[in-house]
C-alpha cells in the first residue's frame, strides 16, 4: 500500500460530477427552504429524506476530494518523493539504496523556517574584523619585474594525488618558480592511482584565469618553447621535508641555468610552511585567487548550492567512509567482523597506503583522534552542538564502505540529507562521470558556499576549506576535537543534557573563529592566513 502511495506521486486524481447533478442538488435544497412545511415534525422528515439522498452524498464527497486535493497541491514539490510519514520510515532504506532518500519533509512550512532561523547553531563566529590583505613588499615588486619576462628557465612540475592533493601542489609549484625566477609551465596532472581520473589542469581550472592573475608574479607558459623541446630535463624527485627558499635555490639555481629546464616531481608537502612574507602572499594569491574552477564546474556547483540554500541555511559534511580511507588511516569502520575482516586484508595486501604511525593498533588510533568519524558520531556531534532537526544537510564524498545505508544513523537523526546526486537534474552530471576530480570539485563548491562546513576526518579538502572560509570572512567551520571528546562519546553514564554541555565546551574555540598562523610551528598560511594573508582595520593581531 505504501509502494503505490510512492509510485503515484505524480498522478493526481479527479472526481467529475456532472453540471445537471449539481444543479439538480442545489435547486431541490432551495426549494426545500423556501416551501418546507411549518410542523416540526414535516421539517425532520424532509432533512432526514435529503440526507439519504445519493445525490447530496455524492455532492459531499466531491466536496470532500475537492479540499484534499487542494490541499495536496498546496504541499506538492516535484523534487521529493510523494508519500505519506508511515510509509516514509519503513522505506527509509530503500529509498537510500536508490538514491532517493533526500527529504521527505523539506522546510517548507512557515512554521519550520522560523525553527530554523532562531536556531543559535547557524551563529557565524566574530571575525574580528579581519579582510584580505595582500601588500607585496616594493623588494617584491622591484623583481617582478624581471621574473615575469624570463625566457631562459622553465620549470616542469609533476603534481600527483587526489584534486586537493594536486591542489596544493600547484600552490608550492607557483613559489618554485618564484624562488628560481623561472616561467612555469602549465602543471602535469598525473593520472590518479586510485580513482584512474586522466583529466588535466584545464579540465579543472580555469587556465586563462590562473595565467592572468599570477601574470605580475611568474611567468606561465602552455608548454616548452622550441628552443628548449631538445633539452633532457634534469628530473628530481627527492625534495626534503620543509625545504627553505636557501635550499630550493643552492639545489636547483644551478642546474636550471645549465640546463634551462628543471622537472620536479613528489612535491605533496616538501616546501616550507615557513617562508618570507612574500612568498606565503603569493601561496595565498595563488590559492584563494588564481584557482579557480573551469566555468563548467563552477555553473553546475552554483547551481546545486543554489538548491540547497532555496529552503535556508545548509551544512555541508565532507564524510571520509570510503574504502581507501579506512585502509590508509589503519582504522575500522565498525561495520561488523565481515567489514573489518576486508579492511585488515586490504591492509596487509597494499601496505604501502598505510599512512605514519603504522604500529599504533587501532584503539590507540581511535583515542588520539586519528580515526574518521562514522556516521552517528557525527549526528551525535552535530546534535550536542545545537544543529536542529530540520537543519538541511549536503553530504560531500565518496560512497561510502558499506553503501549509503551506512549513513542512516545521520538521516534518521537529520532527514534532509542530500548529496550531488540527489539535487542534480537528469544528466546534468553526466559530463564527469568518471571523473573524481571533477566530481570533488563540485563537492568544493557547494561545501565553500555553506553556511557550516564540517569535515568528518580532515584531510587536503578540509584544510583548503578551512582556508578558504577563513579568507572569506571566517564562516563557521566546525572542527571535531575528536582526541577529547570520544571519550565522552564511550561514556554511556553521561546524560544527554551534560553530554551536549561538554561537547559544546569543548569546541567553544573551535568552529571558525581567526587563529594566528603563527601560534603553532609548520602551519599551513593556506588554512591559517592570518596574519600573513589577512589584516583588519588597526592592523593588530588578536592576542592569544
Amino acid at each position: 500500500m505504501c509502494h503505490m502511495a510512492v509510485s503515484k506521486k505524480k498522478h493526481q486524481s479527479y472526481i467529475s460530477v456532472p453540471s445537471q447533478i449539481i444543479n439538480s442538488i442545489s435547486q431541490s435544497s432551495l426549494e426545500s427552504l423556501l416551501h418546507s412545511p411549518k410542523k416540526k415534525k414535516s421539517r425532520t422528515l424532509n432533512l432526514r429524506a435529503l440526507l439519504n439522498s445519493p445525490r447530496f452524498l455524492i455532492f459531499l464527497i466531491f466536496c470532500f476530494c475537492s479540499l484534499w486535493m487542494l490541499k495536496m497541491w498546496a504541499k506538492f514539490d516535484p523534487k521529493i518523493p510523494f508519500t505519506g510519514h508511515p510509509c516514509f520510515i519503513s522505506r527509509q532504506s530503500s529509498l537510500l539504496s536508490r538514491g532517493l532518500l533526500s527529504s521527505q519533509m523539506s522546510v517548507g512550512g512557515n512554521e519550520e523556517e522560523v525553527i530554523v532561523e532562531k536556531s543559535g547553531f547557524w551563529k557565524q563566529p566574530n571575525g574580528m574584523g579581519y579582510r584580505p590583505c595582500l601588500e607585496f613588499s616594493e623588494q617584491y615588486k622591484t623583481e617582478s619585474r624581471g621574473i615575469v619576462q624570463e625566457r631562459t628557465k622553465y620549470l616542469l612540475v609533476v603534481v600527483s594525488g587526489g584534486m586537493n592533493q594536486q591542489r596544493n601542489q600547484i600552490v608550492d609549484a607557483v613559489v618554485i618558480a618564484r624562488i628560481l625566477g623561472a616561467a612555469l609551465v602549465v602543471p602535469i596532472l598525473q593520472v590518479n592511482v586510485i580513482w584512474g581520473d586522466e583529466s588535466e589542469f584545464s579540465d579543472i581550472f580555469d587556465l586563462d584565469h590562473f595565467k592572468s592573475v599570477l601574470g605580475s608574479d611568474v611567468r606561465i607558459v602552455n608548454s616548452l618553447p622550441s628552443t628548449h623541446l631538445m633539452t633532457r630535463p634534469v628530473e628530481e624527485k627527492t625534495t626534503p621535508l620543509h625545504a627553505s627558499p636557501e635550499w630550493i635555490r643552492s639545489r636547483y639555481i644551478r642546474r636550471i641555468r645549465r640546463d634551462g629546464v628543471l622537472l620536479l616531481r613528489g612535491l605533496d608537502s616538501r616546501l616550507s610552511k615557513d617562508l618570507p612574507s612574500d612568498l606565503q602572499k603569493l601561496r595565498c594569491k595563488v590559492a584563494f585567487h588564481a584557482l579557480r574552477f573551469a566555468p563548467h564546474i563552477t555553473e553546475v556547483g552554483n547551481k546545486l548550492s543554489e538548491r540547497m540554500r532555496s529552503k535556508g541555511p545548509y551544512v555541508a559534511l565532507h564524510l571520509r567512509m570510503e574504502k581507501d580511507v579506512w585502509v590508509r588511516t589503519g582504522c575500522l569502520p565498525g561495520l561488523g567482523p565481515e567489514y573489518d575482516q576486508m579492511i585488515s586484508n586490504e591492509r596487509k595486501a597494499r601496505p604501502k597506503l598505510l599512512t605514519s604511525r603504522s604500529n599504533m593498533t587501532y584503539n590507540q588510533r581511535k583515542l588520539a583522534g586519528l580515526c574518521p568519524l562514522n556516521a552517528l558520531e557525527v549526528a551525535r556531534l552535530l546534535k550536542a552542538l545545537g544543529a536542529p532537526k530540520s537543519a538541511r544537510i549536503y553530504w560531500a564524498g565518496g560512497i561510502p564502505l558499506g553503501g549509503k545505508d551506512t549513513l542512516l544513523p545521520l538521516i534518521t537523526q537529520f532527514p534532509h540529507f542530500y548529496n550531488k546526486e540527489d539535487l542534480a537534474l537528469q544528466g546534468e552530471l553526466e559530463p564527469f562521470a568518471r571523473r573524481a576530480s571533477l566530481m570533488a570539485a563540485i563537492d568544493y563548491i557547494v561545501s565553500e558556499r555553506s553556511d557550516v562546513f564540517m569535515a568528518s576526518h580532515g584531510g587536503n579538502m578540509g584544510h583548503a576549506l578551512q582556508g578558504q572560509r577563513a579568507y572569506a570572512g571566517h564562516k563557521k567551520t566546525i572542527i571535531p576535537n575528536k582526541r577529547q571528546m570520544l571519550k565522552y562519546f564511550m561514556e554511556s553514564s553521561v546524560g544527554e543534557s551534560e553530554f551536549n554541555s561538554i561537547i559544546q565546551d569543548l569546541h567553544r574555540d573551535s568552529l571558525g573563529q581567526p587563529e594566528l598562523r603563527t601560534s603553532k610551528a609548520g602551519r599551513d598560511v593556506t588554512k591559517y592566513p592570518i596574519p600573513e594573508c589577512m589584516c583588519n582595520a588597526t592592523r593588530t593581531h588578536m592576542t592569544q
